[in-house]
């Protein structure tokens, strides 16, 4: 198993959609990239303590790879719109992606080169690319937290159609 950190808006949206894929053995709520030790909910909905909402993925490098999973990261958000995602708005929604190695680091970078050299997006990309320092899990309500409440609006009107963009777009990857 090989893991994998991902801040793209809300962590809910993320989660949901990340799970759709073939290979993802967990996707984990949490934070990271702040300064604050345990910091909650609350404190990380301040954008006081530097951290963004991110997802940790685990994942079987032999179904999925690393490349999929930043295709899917960046089909799910907007990576060119800094803080904010959809109408999450603070640095806790900030585009990031969290190496767990060197090779992750370099990938990414490496990814959104190319992207920017295609000109895939209008504008330029702003996601943060930087090694995972610490991950911490959210609390347990944010977990899975699609699955559970499935019918609460926010989730209808912007994790359903992530999930069905991975559906669609990944269909071969998806479980």
């Amino acid at each position: 198993m090989a893991r994998a950190t991902f801040g793209g808006g809300c962590f809910w949206c993320v989660e949901a959609a990340f799970e759709q894929l073939e290979g993802v053995e967990s996707a984990t709520s949490g934070y990271a990239g702040g300064d604050t030790e345990n910091p909650s909910y609350r404190e990380v909905c301040t954008g006081r303590t530097g951290h963004a909402e991110v997802v940790q993925l685990e994942y079987d490098p032999g179904t999925v790879g690393y490349d999929t999973l930043l295709e899917v990261f960046f089909t799910i958000h907007n990576p060119t719109t800094r803080d904010r995602e959809g109408p999450d708005v603070g640095s806790q929604y900030r585009s990031a992606i969290y190496a767990h190695d060197e090779d992750q680091l370099e990938r990414a970078k490496a990814f959104v080169e190319a992207l920017e050299a295609e000109e895939a997006y209008e504008d330029p990309i702003v996601t943060e690319i930087e090694p995972l320092e610490t991950f911490y899990e959210a609390e347990q309500k944010h977990q899975n937290y699609f699955e559970k409440n499935p019918n609460d609006a926010y989730c209808s009107m912007h994790a359903a159609p992530k999930m069905e963009k991975v559906r669609e777009r990944f269909e071969k990857q998806s479980a």
